[in-house]
């Protein structure tokens, strides 16, 4: 459960952090604010996610996943956060060949930090 646990924290944190980073120039472009420095205080919420779930998940605290493999898994969750994010809020924007190519390289890249 706790591979479970840690999963679902960095999602979550990624989707605040998704929204911290980008979500500004969606909420510009639309006229919804203008030039903010700062959505207010989405750092945290990120931050109040994903140390948790990076410290449930570490095996140095009883959990299944070494250093390597959270960093793995955060980056492979963040950029699917991020494409998700990008098709709905950004429809101008578009996935190309290269963008499924790297998807496919991530893919590889979990395969290999998880192999025995």
């Amino acid at each position: 459960m706790k591979g479970l646990y840690t999963v679902l924290l960095l999602v979550c944190s990624n989707i605040f952090m998704t929204f911290a980073w980008y979500g500004h120039l969606k909420l510009q472009e639309m006229k919804v604010i203008n030039n903010w420095p700062l959505i207010g205080g989405m750092a945290f919420f990120e931050y109040s996610l994903q140390i948790p779930g990076n410290r449930i998940g570490f095996q140095g605290n009883g959990g299944p996943f070494t250093l390597v493999q959270l960093k793995v898994i955060q980056e492979v969750i963040t950029l699917i956060i991020f494409a998700i994010f990008t098709m709905i809020f950004f429809q101008g924007e578009t996935l190309k060949w290269n963008h499924l190519a790297a998807g496919v390289c991530l893919v590889m890249a979990v395969y290999f930090v998880f192999m025995k």
